[in-house]
């Protein structure tokens, strides 16, 4: 989190901030090409076609040079694409080699790279005015995109071209494109790309069956009772994934007993409220619940106008947003007019206008030409509501489901066209779909999806080849995995696996007549509203221990002692990351013990680099959010800030405090009262809280008043400290659990407002909308910022917290996103497991007593050498021993002031506990 953070958006690690784009600039004639010389180890440029390797275009423009091509015929990341063409990077002292600061190519200008260091000393992650942008275009795509993903982190598929720009583009890439299109540049001049209508053959796959009746008995073995799906550990239903399991049920079998059961439990008045109505009976429905629960009426011979004591056709209508954003006074839930108000995600939306059409109701031609909106260039659809012009990153899901829903709504046969040939384009040489654009491996989510939409448009070869495929990802159990390859067999991808086994779509099977019944009284019965929510049960949230074993595996945390961001190079921000998350469980005080050691006692990494490599502490780079990240982590464990590492980090902030904004100048000072080289919300919360903790309130006063003038009229705080940034839900809820250390009224207010508008953000499934899409990372903070009043926000905890369990996998790990790239992160799983047990960072506190020191493993290479102070070196490695810069007779002194100032800062703690009462779910 914080300033490590905002380095990974930078670098575009993340999903775009915002999802509205820029106008494409015009191609000017002072931009010229350049071909030139490739390097020894560059592949010729010849060697890339629009089918084979992949071309990245370096843009020199702003350094006097042109636009530098070259070629990789086997490329395995965006990163070895540079240097595999020909190209040199550098990274930054603080954040390493994986933020690329400096660009070079020996054909242009003997290889210097740039920005030089006259210009840009890459010691610090630059600012966003003038770094270097990743953007990538897949085959046929004429525009480019932002890159979702770092440059170690993509792969790049046959055909596409990546494009490295240098100059002013906002932290989410909504402006700054570069000025010559993908055309200009790909293999062999821009020729012409691939056929638009797609490939006229399906991929030769060998033949295969799944074994439907086996998905159907795995399926039915997952309700409980024979009529819920109820997660791991877990005690409540999970709605969402009950009427999945009963789309596939009435898919295989109509009249399907299982269905019909599950079905009649969503249909008791009290898990319809609960699933559809969380506002109440009589407030605004959860519109993707409303549409997915009139799909299991229509499926299973319901009514979709009397279920649960809701009509719940007449509901989706009656809550249409009326206009956009921004037309008049805002109204909650809406985006643009035709959105059903709470969607947020194109499959809500096209749900909700299936079950409109199969109920009989024709929806409104706003919503349904809302879905002719999402489409992106490449024909198919983006998973997100975006507004027009916004940034579209199309997957297989969503544009089967839009297909589907537009085909049935009919009139749309130019736009269903396009998204047929989309699908068709983007089908696996094995017959599978990717769960996102450019990904290499199959999901069976969106193979099902992209079956059952193909079928239904008459390309039945294709739809075929993919059921092909899923024969062979079917487990031993009968159900499917989220991804190729893996073994843990989950309801999500089995539904729709099943129901394109069955030969059949979710129009088909919810295509029914049915005899209306009389619509419900308003006297009908209807739960009362509770009153004061009972604790939280722990069941209900992630498996801790497992996601502790996964953050804690040798192959992540090396040694036991800290991350990488690449060989030799520790991630000193993620490290404490991860020592947060063991200290709110207490899952394993050893593991965290040595990790503190490591950073306070001087270990140093595969490059020799301690922590304060990282802080850059006395020295005119000292980045405030990283010595009071670290402040933070001593306060926590119980270690003296003004004495860890070798330095005084108290002091450290106070005499990095800005006293003028100073925007240009080393250190750069955002505001007055910010820290020096903090740019973000993040940062400056960190610095209070660590300030606050150690009784120096007053030393904080300029820093705090600084974080209060951050925050906006609706309550909100955005994420950068200067620059222009959307509302956001992380940096709200940091600033809110700094805020809350503090006593004054103003303070409890801000918190309050802040709070408030944070749980307005809340998504239909308990996530939270954040950098990377439905966010992990966004949901964990939330929750430890709704814990703060934990009273008021119970339900809205309980429900993120099911959001987090659901996104934990096998391993013990979590995703990114719910609608990223499958698979575990360990930036998002740090930040999943602290934020699960709802412990603010401003009240963190873990005793390591009974903990002893460990030694370091035996020494390998980039093995770390832990260094004690006026000792022995206590761990392996190349590198010589030697303490650290000794501070001689004022350690004594300094530990003994630090005591008084602790006790001081916990006092405002137990303030801050008493205060707000409980903190959430503890381990």
């Amino acid at each position: 989190m914080g300033t490590a953070e905002l380095a990974e958006r930078r670098t575009g690690k993340k999903r775009l901030v915002s999802l509205i784009s820029a106008a494409l600039l015009t191609f000017g004639a002072s931009v010229s090409f350049a071909t030139g010389s490739t390097s020894a180890a560059a592949d010729p440029i010849e060697g890339c076609t629009a089918t084979t390797g992949a071309i990245v275009a370096v843009d020199f423009g702003p350094f006097g040079g042109k636009v530098e091509r070259g070629c990789d015929t086997t490329p395995t990341t965006g990163y070895d694409l540079l240097h595999e063409a020909g190209f040199t990077t550098e990274g930054t002292v603080h954040d390493g080699p994986a933020f690329i600061c400096r660009i070079g190519k020996g054909s242009f200008n003997s290889g210097t790279q740039y920005p030089t260091a006259e210009k840009e000393p890459c010691v610090l992650t630059p600012q966003a005015t003038a770094y270097w942008s990743y953007w990538t275009a897949s085959p046929g795509q004429q525009n480019w995109t932002y890159s979702p993903l770092g440059a170690m982190a993509r792969t790049p598929g046959p055909g596409d071209v990546d494009a490295w720009v240098f100059g002013g583009t906002d932290v989410g890439g909504t402006s700054g494109r570069p000025a010559f299109s993908p055309a200009d540049v790909r293999a062999g001049g821009g020729g012409p790309g691939p056929d638009p209508s797609g490939p006229t053959t399906p991929p030769t796959v060998a033949p295969g069956t799944v074994d439907l009746p086996a998905a159907t008995r795995w399926l039915t073995g997952k309700l409980t009772d024979g009529e819920r799906v109820v997660d791991e550990g877990a005690t409540s239903p999970n709605h969402l994934l009950t009427t999945e399991a009963v789309y596939a049920l009435a898919a295989a079998d109509p009249k399907s007993p299982a269905a019909r059961k599950a079905a009649d439990f969503l249909a008791r008045p009290a898990e319809t409220d609960a699933y559809a109505y969380p506002a109440g009976k009589d407030g605004i429905p959860d519109a993707t619940a409303a549409a997915r629960l009139a799909l299991v009426a229509e499926a299973t011979g319901k009514d979709p106008r009397a279920f649960g004591g809701h009509d719940l056709l007449g509901d989706l209508v009656r809550y249409v947003c009326p206009r956009d954003i921004g037309d008049g006074d805002t109204i909650d839930g809406c985006l643009t007019k035709g959105d059903f108000r709470t969607t947020g995600q194109s499959d809500a939306q096209a749900m909700a206008v299936i079950a409109l059409l199969n109920g009989g109701v024709k929806p409104p031609a706003d919503a349904v030409n809302r879905l002719t909106a999402l489409q992106c260039e490449d024909g198919g659809f983006t998973g997100i509501l975006i507004r027009s012009g916004g940034w579209c990153d199309s997957d297989a899901s969503s544009t089967a489901l839009i297909a589907l829903a537009l085909k049935r709504a009919g009139g749309h046969d130019a736009v269903v066209e396009k998204a047929r040939a989309s699908l068709r384009k983007s089908q696996l040489p094995g017959g599978a779909w990717p769960a996102a654009a450019g990904m290499t491996t199959g999901s069976p989510s969106a193979t099902g999806w992209a079956a059952q939409a193909l079928r239904a448009l008459g390309d039945t070869p294709y739809a075929d080849a993919g059921l092909f495929w899923l024969s062979k990802q079917q487990l031993p159990e009968g159900g499917f995995a989220f991804e190729e390859g893996l073994t843990d067999p989950q309801v999500f991808p089995t539904a729709p696996a099943a129901v394109a086994a069955a030969k059949s779509d979710l129009v088909a099977l919810t295509t029914k007549k049915t005899e209306p019944s009389p619509k419900p009284s308003d006297t009908g019965p209807s739960p009362s509203p509770s009153g004061s929510r009972p604790p939280l049960p722990p069941g209900d949230g992630p498996d801790l221990k497992k996601a502790t074993a996964y953050l804690t595996h040798p192959s992540r945390l090396i040694q036991g002692r800290y991350y990488e961001s690449s060989p030799g190079f520790a991630t000193y921000g993620l490290t404490i990351d991860g020592a947060y998350a063991l200290a709110a469980t207490g899952t394993d005080d050893a593991t965290l013990r040595n990790i503190v050691d490591f950073l306070d006692k001087g270990g140093k990494d595969g490059q020799g680099r301690t922590v304060h490599a990282w802080t850059l502490i006395g020295t005119k780079y000292a980045v405030g959010g990283a010595i009071g990240k670290t402040a933070l982590l001593a306060e926590a464990v119980g270690r003296n800030p003004r004495a860890f590492g070798g330095q005084d980090l108290i002091a450290a902030l106070a005499k990095d405090t800005c006293q003028a904004k100073s925007l240009d100048a080393v250190p750069f000072c955002g505001a007055k009262g910010a820290y020096g080289n903090a740019k973000s919300v993040f940062d400056q919360s960190l610095g209070v809280i660590a300030q606050v903790r150690a009784g120096e309130s007053a030393a904080a006063a300029e820093p705090i008043a600084c974080l209060k003038s951050l925050q906006r009229p609706n309550g909100s705080f955005g994420s950068m400290l200067v620059e222009k940034s959307e509302d956001e839900v992380d940096s709200t809820a940091m600033a809110a659990m700094a805020l809350d250390l503090l006593p004054d009224a103003e303070a409890q207010a801000a918190v309050d407002k802040a709070v408030a508008w944070l749980a307005a953000r809340q998504l239909d499934d308990g996530g939270f909308p954040g950098a990377s899409g439905n966010s992990v990372n966004s949901a964990a903070l939330a929750v430890q910022a709704m814990s703060l009043d934990a009273q008021k926000y119970g339900a809205q905890i309980a429900k993120a917290r099911t959001f987090l369990a659901k996104q934990q996998n096998g391993d013990g790990g979590f995703n990114i996103a719910e609608d990223s790239q499958p698979g575990s992160d360990v930036r998002a799983s740090t930040q999943a497991l602290g934020g699960a047990t709802g412990i603010s960072f401003a009240t963190l506190s873990r005793s390591l007593d009974g903990t002893t020191p460990q030694p370091v493993p035996t020494a390998t290479n980039g093995s770390p050498v832990i260094v004690t102070p006026g000792g022995e070196t206590a761990g392996g490695g190349s590198g010589a021993g030697g303490g650290l810069a000794s501070t001689g007779a004022q350690v004594g002194a300094l530990a003994a002031a630090a005591v008084t100032l602790v006790l001081g800062g916990w006092g405002a703690i137990r303030v801050a506990r008493r205060r707000r009462g409980t903190t959430g779910v503890r381990a």
